[in-house]
């Protein structure tokens, strides 16, 4: 019989973004997560959701693969629960953030970072 890892649970997803401050105020300001300690010394910046954290790290060269540009979420993405998808679509069409409603018919949007990073929004 194969061995397995026992996984218990999500720590982390990290990022990769061009513009760490329009990364900030993307995921600050506009998604409203926030901060937490990060006990590195390169660039970059942590938000906290629950136990899960999200990490923001800086390259240059940063440029997410965007393999279906008519459906975004087709594409890698990281899916949030919110409680009023009614309230994002204001909020993003306030912040001038283009998003996509899901194709499935379901509450949740599609919404991608100022690097293009695909970002679910689904109301629980």
């Amino acid at each position: 019989m194969m061995a397995y890892i026992q996984i218990t649970q999500p720590r982390h997803v990290a990022l990769m973004v061009r513009d760490l401050d329009a990364a900030d105020w993307f995921y600050g300001n506009v998604l409203g997560l926030p901060k937490c300690d990060r006990p590195l010394n390169f660039p970059g910046i942590w938000y906290e959701v629950g136990p899960f954290q999200l990490h923001v790290m800086v390259h240059a060269d940063a440029q997410p693969p965007l393999y279906n540009l008519q459906k975004w979420g087709r594409n890698a993405h990281i899916a949030f629960a919110i409680k009023d998808l009614s309230a994002a679509q204001t909020a993003l069409s306030a912040a001038g953030i283009t998003f996509q409603m899901s194709a499935s018919g379901r509450p949740a949007l599609f919404v991608r970072d100022p690097d293009g990073n695909v970002i679910e929004l689904s109301e629980s």
